[in-house]
């Protein structure tokens, strides 16, 4: 069995800091991940036709005399009052689709038990999705951040806009302030901006623990939801789900920053408790999530990406 050292190395990480070695790794990954539309989506696009390519649509090429078998909506009438022949519009399909990303990196994010804080999976799988996007002549832009600060990365092509937000979520990342604090505001306010930010038709990814997902800000993300393809992607640690085991019992103090309380780890009925209630938790964000039309998918913090999305590629097949 491969221990926790190792893995680290072979990801270029420390698991709390982030460097450009790291990210850039996931370059030679792009394989992982499939960036394909998922669903036929119409948005207010101009012409009103729907691209199988995702992206701005269809664009207007040139019009030409009308055929049997033409789709009479794509008629072009001011050309046809202006010869006396009916024309029609012909567009082409444009495939640059814009691929967004909406990444959290604040207080419950800097967390992890057992090999990557949260904020430094989801940073990984930032890259992944970047250098994805580039890969298949996306334009890629981004949103990150936490309590008190926000980073935006303007909608750019190729290898720069990559790099922009590699940029970005290093500095993010590696200047944390132990001031920050949960915040739903936060959250919300991310969400709020990503609407004005997102163009109509783009894919776009929210990465997050989702600790403080409520109603104002699914709202928010079900508007996004209907011009656009929105995906999240919960990022958990196995700490959210249950108490560790121990041998006998023992009283440790917990904290998230704000109030403090005594656990004592291995009874039997706080287990449960604990247990239930994440459970709890877990049902009622996926169902506010659900409830928004976003899908969502769960990837821990204490494995490598590649390792997980191997696994699910493979469930799938």
């Amino acid at each position: 069995m491969i221990n926790k050292a190792h893995m680290l190395t072979a990801l270029h990480s420390n698991g709390i800091e982030l460097s450009t070695t790291e990210l850039l790794r996931y370059r030679q990954l792009t394989h992982l991940i499939n960036l394909k539309p998922g669903k036929a989506h119409c948005a207010a696009l101009s012409g009103g036709y729907l691209s199988k390519h995702k992206g701005r649509g269809m664009e207007f090429d040139e019009a030409r005399h009308y055929q049997a078998g033409d789709d009479i909506r794509a008629i072009d009438w001011r050309v046809t009052a202006r010869t006396g022949k009916t024309h029609t519009k012909i567009y082409r399909e444009e495939r640059e689709r814009p691929v967004f990303i909406l990444c959290d990196l604040s207080a419950s994010m800097q967390f992890g038990t057992q090999l990557l804080l949260k904020s430094i999976q989801a940073a990984h799988l930032s890259a992944l999705i970047a250098w994805s996007a580039v890969q298949r002549g996306d334009k890629l832009g981004a949103l990150l951040f936490t309590a008190n600060q926000h980073r935006e990365c303007k909608p750019m092509s190729r290898k720069r806009a990559v790099l922009a937000l590699c940029h970005e979520l290093m500095q993010l990342q590696n200047d944390q302030h132990d001031t920050e604090q949960l915040s739903a505001i936060a959250f919300s306010d991310a969400c709020a901006r990503a609407r004005r930010l997102v163009r109509p038709g783009s894919l776009v990814y929210v990465i997050s623990d989702f600790a403080t997902l409520d109603a104002a800000t699914a709202q928010h993300l079900a508007h996004l939801g209907r011009h656009s393809e929105v995906k999240s992607l919960m990022i958990t640690d196995p700490f959210e789900h249950a108490l560790p085991q121990v041998a006998g019992q023992r009283q440790v103090s917990v904290t998230d920053g704000q109030q403090r309380q005594t656990w004592l780890l291995g009874d039997s009925h706080q287990q449960q408790r604990y247990r239930e209630s994440r459970e709890q938790h877990l049902v009622q964000t996926t169902q506010l999530l659900r409830d928004a039309g976003i899908f969502c998918q769960q990837i821990s913090a204490a494995t490598p990406l590649e390792h997980q999305l191997n696994v699910q590629a493979g469930s799938k097949q």
